[in-house]
């Protein structure tokens, strides 16, 4: 009888094997597969402050820093672009904050735009390790300037650089608020495209008596088999969304977005903390596009949700939204391309 039971067990521990080293192979190639994100080009700001720094690995970051011209600053928003973009893309979406008294300290991440580049590295969409320490390293950077030290702190950043300036924001006491555009996770994310196009890979019948147990477990070992090929650490947003505490966070949700879907972004909402959160759904909008849909109502947005930094009377949005000049133009991205196929993202 013993052996009946055994035999049996290994039977069951071989299946398992072969599923998930299936699972493993389906998977891994199309998590490490980037979508094609479209990014806008911005020229350099004449004005701006040219800016170098370290991360804590020793890698060397570059970016810049706008101040404002009418005066000190109110306080400081250090923005964290998308993948693919650079620190100047701070031009568009701070626009309004640069016209309201903010400083805004923008950087590009390492292996991206002008900072140098870690060998062996090699940057896709998810956020990892890298990311994190590059956002943190910026934070500490402006605590160590005379000139900004003692100005109140909050982060602002798009699709995966948002998610970065969360995370950063949940381990760091300084920052004091956080809002992001188009962010996403690789827990969150992982799962909801396994499950829409599992059947492309599983039967339909196998995956209705599949365990989502079974289903996450296998998504996290395609995870540490990536990790040790792509010779990095995946940050699941969703473990720090606990941790911001009482810290004030805005999402923007873009409503048309067909890389992070809404009822994506709608289910990492709800893990924020609810009582300091709010939400912006953008029904028209693509990904990290909700500006171009409504500019004068990002501006103000935007400018409202950060003067909790600094609640002093400052320059009008509308004010605001023809300052500064020609350096802001930015050259349109093209059409966003659906994604209609098995895609991380």
């Amino acid at each position: 009888m013993l052996w009946v039971v055994v035999g049996f067990l290994a039977v069951v521990v071989v299946i398992d094997l072969i599923i998930r080293v299936t699972a493993v192979l389906a998977i891994l190639p199309i998590l490490e597969r980037s979508p094609p994100f479209a990014v806008d080009t911005i020229a350099p700001s004449p004005t701006a402050e040219p800016v170098t720094f370290a991360s804590s690995d020793g890698v060397t970051l570059r970016g810049s820093l706008h101040l404002p011209t009418n005066g000190p600053p109110r306080a400081l928003v250090i923005f964290c672009p998308e993948f693919g973009g650079d620190h100047w893309s701070a031009g568009w979406y701070c626009r309004a904050l640069m016209g309201a008294g903010f400083a805004v300290f923008s950087f590009d991440f390492r292996n991206q735009g002008e900072s140098d580049r870690l060998p062996g590295y090699q940057p896709i969409h998810w956020l990892t390790e890298y990311e994190v320490r590059d956002a943190r390293a910026a934070v500490d950077y402006a605590r160590q300037r005379p000139d900004l030290h003692q100005l109140p702190i909050g982060l602002f950043g798009m699709s995966r650089g948002g998610s970065a300036a969360v995370v950063v924001a949940a381990q760091s006491p300084e920052v004091r608020c956080v809002a992001c555009e188009g962010v996403f996770s690789i827990s969150t994310m992982s799962l909801h495209y396994t499950l829409r196009w599992s059947s492309l890979y599983f039967p339909k019948w196998f995956m209705r008596i599949l365990p989502i147990w079974h289903v996450r477990t296998s998504l996290l070992l395609t995870r540490w088999v990536s990790e040790i090929r792509r010779h990095c650490r995946y940050v699941a947003l969703e473990d720090w969304l606990g941790r911001l505490g009482n810290r004030s966070a805005m999402m923007i949700v873009d409503g048309r977005d067909t890389y992070v879907l809404p009822e994506i972004s709608e289910a990492l909402f709800e893990k924020f903390p609810q009582a300091t959160s709010r939400r912006w759904l953008v029904k028209t909008a693509k990904h990290n596009l909700a500006r171009e849909v409504d500019p004068e109502e990002f501006d103000r947005r935007v400018v409202d949700f950060f003067s909790q930094l600094a609640p002093r009377p400052a320059a009008s949005v509308s004010e605001a939204s023809v300052v500064p000049k020609p350096w802001l133009e930015r050259i349109p991205r093209p059409v966003e391309r659906s994604v209609d196929r098995p895609v991380s993202s």
